[in-house]
């Protein structure tokens, strides 16, 4: 599905059979609807607004007047947590999201859970910050935008951009409906730390590190929102469920790629 003219160009360069639509315009996705017995829902919610996700309930109410699918797989966002102070967190922890942002996935979710209820198999990948070969925090490094203190900073967690199509893959294709899945990589590292194995792989200065105080007045809100949440996601009933070896299961393996693409 693609919104616009040029979208749709691009895909069908590379054999993509497109549909125009649009999740903000109810009526476009009449054909969506009638054309889609599996469905992959990636789109986020909007970045304004209150709790809600109408794009995903317009989807959904789109998909339940139809009655032809038969399969759905949603990325969600491992930020449906919320704050975990550190724990390690399985699929099973309440969900307590902190942010307008987090809460609209939380939305989406329930949306497409309602599916479930009609026969629909649908699964859940919660997915923590993605990163790959040429998703890396370079210019971020390069700005030389600081870090939160050892002793302030906070637990994250990645998964690999093309790790993660495929886990897309997988769980469309495998999953029992209904279930879940912390969709990422074995990396176990605080934020810092991450950046630092960033700076030192590309040869950069290591970031600055300084209070959460300090970082209040020297980074942007949403920089300092995902600073405010500590968790360690579990992924073993991914790897259990979705059998699926992971093209790059650690940062290590993210950078060894990247050096080998970009060697200079």
């Amino acid at each position: 599905m693609a919104r616009s003219a040029q979208a749709a160009a691009e895909l069908r360069a590379f054999g993509v059979r497109c549909v125009r639509a649009d999740l903000d315009d109810a009526a476009s996705l009449r054909r969506v609807a009638a054309l889609a017995p599996w469905v992959w829902h990636f789109a986020p919610p909007p970045a304004s607004g209150d709790g809600r996700d109408m794009r995903s309930r317009r989807l959904v109410q789109a998909l339940r007047r139809t009655r032809r699918v038969r399969r759905l797989c949603y990325i969600s966002t491992s930020g449906v947590y919320g704050d975990c102070a550190g724990a390690l967190v399985p699929e099973t922890r309440p969900l307590r999201a902190a942010s307008a942002r987090a809460a609209r996935r939380v939305d989406a979710e329930r949306a497409v859970r309602a599916l479930a209820r009609r026969g629909v198999a649908v699964s859940i990948l919660r997915a923590p910050g993605i990163y790959g070969a040429d998703r890396l925090p370079l210019e971020r490094l390069g700005r030389g935008d600081p870090v939160l203190r050892a002793d302030e900073d906070v637990h994250t967690n990645h998964i690999d951009a093309v790790d993660l199509a495929r886990l897309a893959w997988a769980a469309l294709h495998r999953a029992r409906g209904g279930r879940t899945f912390n969709a990422c990589d074995d990396t176990r590292l605080k934020m810092g730390d991450y950046f630092d194995r960033v700076a030192d792989a590309f040869a950069l200065p290591r970031p600055p590190r300084v209070t959460r105080a300090e970082a209040r007045s020297r980074l942007s809100p949403m920089t300092l929102s995902f600073m405010g949440e500590s968790r360690v996601l579990d992924n073993r009933r991914m790897k259990r469920e979705l059998r699926l070896p992971l093209r790059c299961p650690d940062v290590d393996a993210v950078l060894a790629l990247a050096r080998h693409l970009h060697p200079s």
